[in-house]
């Protein structure tokens, strides 16, 4: 295995119908009305995940296979599996970042292609069926992450970057930005916000997600939020920055839900946030979060023997600058009311493979992260 280094980084359903082939121009903002996809679907008739799971993995039929990724059940005790909440976090590559400005030199042209890739990210998700969804770089949120996954039963948030270095490719999809996707089947909808991060009053090009949820079997509500830092060396002080706004946000969405209807203080809400903060465990914003008196711990720790230390790698890629292997992404979770009940383990050097990510068997050049969650007893 080679030494985790620090890296220039890049700047940042019916059918899977012929009308998710189809490209669209630039999205205007607010929101497109977009008026290229299937009339079937759009006329909202229910999905079988299993059947579009089973779409995707016919129009791959004949692709290098997929990682094979297990679950690590963590000794806990608690929960019943039924209660449980499965987050995924992922960063899934901007489709104009990937083609025109990331420069990924050992992945071959084809395997970046739209047409191939939506099929990887969608059976990616569809394969381990989150309750809540937090994603990254995500430039086709109306033309096809939200209609589909709105099929699937989730509803959705979406906040674009303001000045989204996508626009600046040609034949660019709009803006990148976050998405936070939840099961509207384990969840009630309370409240959002979509938020431009700020540094001393000065508003920034990164952005983030936090919605308030209650569960419907429990009646507890847990505050999300999905992220996305700014990138590259040299930013550290920004990113920190950029934490600690989130961190206040965060602190200040809680504070106005946490008390009952007759206006007394209920047990703490649960936190869970999840994003790319492009910034390693010895970084100052890491540190920030995992001092925050939110009570805040990163789940993916728990994989580590010890249960103090993160994975080798959430990215590897290779750039004309070089080979990036870093840890940058990150679920972090209420550890008072939270239980991490299961992760999911992170793919080999053997079966990443020598030319790295993202490739044909994998979509982006970040992985995935997955954990069961279960609610803490109220004391």
């Amino acid at each position: 295995m080679m030494d985790t280094i620090v890296c220039p980084m890049g700047g940042g359903a019916t059918r899977l119908y012929s009308a998710l082939t189809a490209p669209l121009s630039s999205s205007p903002l607010p929101p497109p009305a977009v008026t290229n996809l299937d009339p079937a679907f759009c006329q909202g008739a229910p999905v079988c995940p299993a059947e579009l799971l089973r779409q995707c993995e016919e129009a791959l039929r004949g692709r290098a296979p997929r990682f094979h990724r297990k679950f690590t059940q963590l000794q806990d005790g608690g929960g019943a599996p039924s209660s449980s909440i499965r987050v995924m976090q992922w960063n899934i590559l901007a489709q104009a970042l990937g083609e025109g400005l990331d420069s990924f030199v050992q992945c071959p042209p084809e395997a970046l292609s739209w047409s191939r890739r939506k099929y990887l990210i969608l059976e990616e998700i569809l394969t381990y069926r989150p309750h809540i969804l937090c994603l990254q770089e995500v430039d086709h949120y109306y033309d096809t992450l939200q209609p589909v996954l709105a099929g699937l039963g989730y509803s959705s948030n979406f906040c674009p970057k303001p000045w989204s270095p996508c626009l600046d490719v040609e034949g660019n999809n709009g803006p990148d930005g976050c998405a936070l996707f939840y099961d509207e089947s384990r969840f009630e909808f309370l409240d959002s916000v979509n938020l431009q991060l700020s540094t001393m009053r000065i508003p920034t090009n990164q952005v983030a997600v936090v919605t308030m949820l209650r569960c419907r079997s429990s009646g507890r509500c847990v505050c999300v939020a999905v992220t996305h830092l700014k990138a590259r060396s040299g930013w550290e002080w920004l990113r920190s920055a950029q934490g600690s706004d989130l961190l206040r946000h965060l602190q200040t969405l809680v504070q106005k839900h946490a008390h009952d209807s007759a206006g007394a203080q209920t047990l703490d809400i649960p936190l869970l946030i999840c994003g790319d903060f492009n910034a390693i465990p010895t970084e100052e914003v890491y540190r920030r979060f995992a001092a925050s008196p939110l009570g805040l711990d990163s789940a993916y720790k728990r994989l580590s023997k010890d249960g103090s230390t993160e994975p080798e790698y959430t990215t590897w890629k290779i750039r004309p600058t070089g080979e990036c292997c870093a840890t940058l992404d990150y679920i972090w979770y209420s550890r008072d009311t939270l239980r991490v009940d299961a992760v999911l383990d992170m793919p080999t050097e053997e079966q990443i493979g020598p030319n790295r990510l993202p490739s044909f068997s994998y979509p982006s050049d970040h992985l995935s992260l997955v954990c069961d969650f279960s609610l803490k007893e109220e004391e």
